[in-house]
């Protein structure tokens, strides 16, 4: 029987996500499933919920709660980690004071100040969940859905653990673009590469013909104005009718896989100022406020449309990845995966996202090659500031965390190198008990 550790089960709507994907499938149907969280309160909301799933759709799976990581752990096959280290409370600390200081993120959870301290964060856990994965499930794969996913990916990887990151930027914006350029399901196809919320769409076929060009010309006549697409776009992905992430068009010529709020954080042209923030996005979006309105009601609304409706797998890779692996079934998937020569013109060893082959040989990364120069230039200077955060965390250097929150470009277009320090310092203050020692 497949078992699968679940650590941060107790989080909000994503793990119930998780389970009814994983029960869409017959492989795992009837897997054990270890639901961990040192939450005891969140992780009693999930196992309920959980079993609300199985016992509606009369399945054989079982659900063992835990707040005993090793007990979860062992003997595992694949581990899922989705948790947020320090929770709302940390995740609060992150964005208000960077705004304190001018620095307005709208997730603050990939690169910026918030990056560096959610990835410190994350990797003092990780440190102990790939010490109990060597020796109580060594051959299992991990499945990271944890930001930040390159960071948290690299610092894995180095650590004899197969894992593979996941992200569903990728695929929410193929299907945005086929949307906004008309294209039916089921006959267009794309290729993309690069790093996680900055990967590059390289290639967009419909019928199997190149259609970059009049992909392009959509995107632009979309955000003029002059396109409607047959569907209304997610307001996340389609911010102020993709102002920043066509100008990142327009400048390298691809298109980048993160929304257009989530990516005005990691340039520093689109956020210097409150008109610059309204110019390219007109409708404020701020994923703290957005996590503070998270509220039982809605959660249990979910799990009703879940246990009444027929189970079928979201866009989510995770499940799908585990039934290509237990039946041998081969899907194409992107992972976050180290540059093993992948990605030519980026650093080997660094944490990049490639479209990958899944069977029962597990996930299977595909050679890239080089990146068109301007997007792989962008990429660079995002993989250093990953690579200081690891860093960091392996020295305990407060040094690095302050070279890393410098190299954040937003953050240096705005701050002084003593204001990057102050900024680090209250943060460091704040987040002591969630942080690795640091000197």
């Amino acid at each position: 029987m497949t078992k699968i550790a679940i650590i941060g089960a107790g989080g909000y709507e994503f793990p119930l996500q998780l389970m009814n994907d994983f029960l869409s499938f017959d492989s795992t149907k009837d897997a054990t499933y270890s639901l961990m969280d040192i939450d005891a309160g969140s992780l009693r909301r999930t196992e309920r919920l959980a079993r609300r799933l199985v016992e509606a759709h009369t399945l054989t799976a079982r659900i063992e709660p835990t707040t005993n990581r090793r007990e979860a752990l062992r003997g595992a096959d694949f581990v899922v980690v989705c948790f947020q280290v320090g929770g709302r409370d940390a995740y609060a600390i992150d964005m208000e004071i960077p705004r304190r200081y001018g620095i307005d993120q709208t997730v603050g959870d990939t690169l910026g100040p918030g990056g560096v301290f959610r990835g410190l964060r994350s990797m003092s856990a990780l440190d102990e969940i790939v010490s109990d994965m060597r020796e109580l499930c060594p051959d299992a794969l991990m499945l990271n859905y944890a930001n930040p996913m390159a960071i948290n990916c690299w610092f894995v990887s180095t650590a004899g653990i197969r894992v593979t990151g996941l992200c569903h930027s990728v695929q929410h914006t193929a299907d945005e673009l086929a949307d906004i350029m008309g294209l039916e399901a089921g006959e267009w196809s794309f290729r993309a590469a690069g790093i996680n919320h900055q990967a590059w769409m390289l290639d967009f076929r419909h019928r199997g013909r190149d259609v970059m060009p009049e992909l392009r010309a959509a995107v632009a006549a979309y955000h003029r104005g002059d396109l409607a697409p047959a569907r209304p776009l997610d307001e996340w992905y389609a911010g102020g009718r993709e102002g920043v992430r066509t100008a990142i068009m327009d400048l390298t010529g691809f298109f980048q896989t993160e929304s257009s709020h989530h990516a005005s954080e990691y340039y520093p042209h689109f956020r210097r100022s409150a008109e610059d923030v309204r110019a390219l996005l007109p409708q404020r979006w701020d994923y703290l406020e957005i996590t503070r309105g998270n509220n039982d009601a809605e959660l249990e609304r979910l799990a009703d449309d879940f246990a009444a409706g027929t189970l079928a797998v979201s866009e989510e890779y995770a499940a799908r990845i585990v039934d290509s692996v237990v039946t041998n079934t081969p899907r194409v998937v992107y992972g976050n995966v180290p540059n093993t020569g992948l990605i030519t013109n980026l650093p080997e060893g660094s944490c990049v996202e490639v479209p990958c082959l899944v069977d029962q040989n597990g996930v299977q990364p595909t050679f890239v090659g080089d990146l068109p120069a301007a997007c792989a230039g962008i990429n660079l200077a995002s993989i250093g500031y990953q690579h200081c955060v690891v860093e960091a965390y392996r020295q305990r250097s407060k040094d690095l965390i302050y070279a890393a929150a410098s190299l954040d470009r937003l953050t240096s277009s705005l701050l002084s190198l003593d204001q990057i320090r102050r900024m680090c310092d209250e943060m460091i203050d704040a987040q002591r008990q969630w942080l690795p020692d640091v000197r």
